[in-house]
């Protein structure tokens, strides 16, 4: 079992960055694939960003990369979302996901095994 709880969230202007970072708890962290998911205000939660175990492999959705830099300290069981030139458009719930398989890397809600209760990233032009 895994526990995820992200923070980071906030207010921000356009232009500007946050960070956001997903610490879990429980056994085997460096094992799991990691991803960050958003949701906006009547719309489906959609894929953001996700990495391997290993970091080897790592996935971005278009309006992002180039942007959001997605990292892991497994030291420190944390996963982050650096987010650069934000835009309104941005503004959603993150969440924080984990997969038990760490080597494949999904991009679909259903392809992960855990989820965190989100933080609010609010993008203000």
């Amino acid at each position: 079992q895994v526990q995820l709880v992200e923070s980071g969230g906030g207010l921000v202007q356009a232009g500007g960055s946050l960070r956001l970072s997903c610490a879990a708890s429980g056994r085997s962290f460096s094992n799991y694939a990691m991803a960050w998911f958003r949701q906006a205000p009547g719309k489906e939660r959609e894929f953001v960003a996700a990495m391997s175990w290993s970091g080897a492999t790592i996935y971005y959705t278009p309006s992002v990369k180039g942007r959001f830099t997605i990292s892991r300290d497994n030291a420190k069981n944390t996963v982050y979302l650096q987010m650069n030139s934000l835009k309104p458009e941005d503004t959603a719930n993150y969440y924080c996901a984990a997969r038990a398989s760490g080597s494949y890397v999904g991009r679909s809600r259903n392809e992960y095994d855990y989820w965190g209760r989100g933080t609010q990233v609010t993008v203000s032009s």
